[in-house]
């Protein structure tokens, strides 16, 4: 095999391996932080590649309610590490709840 296919077979491994231990955790815009952000994090056990609070209530609880978003947020981010800060995606937040639309 030539370099260069070993060289891109390599890449693409790796960012398979990469892709699949991070997360994109996205907050949505409310009161504490009016424009939303999304935040590339190390992968947790119940994080999905794409997640929010809010998608993590629901997934965890069966529901949602402003207790639970803040303890779930609480939580992601003290257990782990920022590695970017990106703005707020809404469609990203939209995959994350499946396509459901949770008030702020």
């Amino acid at each position: 095999m030539s370099k260069k296919l070993i060289t891109i077979i390599s890449i693409f491994i790796l960012s398979i391996v990469f892709l699949s231990q991070i997360t994109l955790f996205v907050i949505q815009p409310m009161g504490a932080i009016p424009k939303g952000k999304t935040l590339v994090i190390w992968k947790l056990n119940k994080t999905n590649f794409i997640d929010s609070a809010d998608a993590m209530c629901v997934r965890e609880t069966g529901s949602l309610n402003i207790l639970c978003r803040g303890m779930m947020m609480s939580a992601v981010i003290s257990k782990s590490s920022v590695l970017m800060k990106l703005p707020y995606s809404s469609s990203l937040y939209s995959i994350s709840t499946g396509g459901k639309e949770y008030s702020r």
